[in-house]
């Protein structure tokens, strides 16, 4: 009795067994990954800029040491130091009697050679004045006319004047003092606008261009910076110290900048055109920086080099296209070959607002 209730038992339990093992198994159904909201931004193109500091020397836009053209006694200081003059302005005068007299003695003989030479041309008709006395008669006219322009320019040399409008320097020349041509009487600025000179290294060469604006401070405080354009650049690279010279032209029409001044220039050298994008759309892997690019709807992982940063941009250098759209949100879920559903119309605002220099962006879907 004890057997077949044991043995009824075992053959339940196989029965059982087997039953299970000959029901096949429902595989799981997979469930969709949900939508991955990210936000991109269109891809633009800016050119690299460095940054090149120097430091310059002004000068005035016109700048003249004054000298006597003659020796003599000076007789009339007409100016004060600082004081600004117009062109013309007599500055020193020189005692000028002799020349004075000069002048007029040589009006006198003017007059005397031109009588004689009319009277002769009115007798030269009937014969009586031969050929050769008419045209030393001539000759005499144009002798004496002669002399008094030297006699006039020797009076006006008496007359040290202003070439062109400026402002006077200090003088040690007073009333009574003798100056001879290597006296120095003053000098004379235009300062209406400096010239800074300063010096750029060679590898710069070709990269700045008369026009260009640069920036210019001085050391004080007081006077706040100011704009320049060039105007010149030179020639030749100095081979003592590798550099060659450029210059600025600064306006200084409410006189605050003196000729002189040192500056310290500084210069925006653009070089090649890079993409630009934000820096949160930069990420950096084992193998260097990347950035997740839209083509095709699909996210695709493109490598790329950072060259500069610029205030939150990032300007990066790879194989990106012109007219694409990064990643700039939600870079952390992205993967390579992921689909993207996005608008056309949203997209095209953001490019809008992009180039337009407002901050903005897109929304968009990625699905698995």
């Amino acid at each position: 009795m004890h057997r077949t209730t044991t043995a009824s038992l075992l053959a339940v339990s196989v029965a059982l067994l087997l039953g299970a093992c000959s029901e096949s198994p429902t595989p799981a159904r997979p469930t969709a990954s949900p939508a991955v909201t990210v936000i991109v931004e269109p891809i633009r193109f800016e050119q690299a800029q460095t940054r090149v500091e120097a430091v310059g020397t002004s000068r005035a836009n016109l700048s003249a040491e004054l000298y006597p053209a003659s020796s003599g006694e000076v007789v009339a200081v007409n100016f004060e130091p600082g004081q600004l003059v117009q062109q013309g302005d007599v500055l020193v005068q020189l005692d000028s009697r002799e020349e004075a007299l000069a002048v007029e003695l040589g009006r006198i003989k003017l007059e005397d050679a031109t009588r004689l030479y009319e009277r002769y041309l009115r007798s030269a008709d009937s014969g009586a004045v031969l050929p050769t006395t008419l045209d030393a008669a001539r000759s005499a006219v144009e002798t004496a006319r002669l002399e008094l322009e030297q006699a006039k320019l020797a009076l006006e040399d008496r007359a040290i004047e202003a070439m062109f409008d400026g402002y006077v320097g200090i003088t040690d020349i007073d009333p009574g003092d003798r100056v001879g041509p290597d006296t120095v009487i003053t000098t004379l600025d235009d300062r209406s606008s400096l010239l800074v000179s300063f010096e750029i290294p060679e590898a710069y060469i070709g990269q700045l261009e008369v026009g260009e604006t640069i920036r210019l401070e001085t050391w004080s405080a007081t006077i706040p910076a100011v704009n320049g354009d060039i105007v010149d650049i030179g020639s030749r690279i100095d081979p003592r110290n590798r550099t060659f010279l450029a210059r600025a032209r600064v306006d200084n029409a409410n006189d605050l900048l003196r000729p002189g001044m040192s500056f310290r220039v500084s210069a925006a050298v653009e070089g090649e055109r890079f993409a630009v994008v934000p820096e949160t759309a930069v990420m950096w892997g084992a193998e260097g920086a990347y950035v997740w690019s839209i083509v095709d709807g699909k996210a695709t992982r493109a490598a790329v080099e950072v060259v500069q940063r610029r205030q939150g941009r990032v300007l990066i250098d790879g194989d990106l296209n012109a007219s694409g759209i990064v990643v700039v949100e939600g870079t952390q879920r992205m993967r390579n070959g992921v689909a993207v559903d996005y608008d056309e119309q949203r997209l095209a605002e953001a490019r809008k607002d992009s180039f337009g220099g407002a901050a903005g962006g897109a929304h968009f879907a990625a699905q698995d």
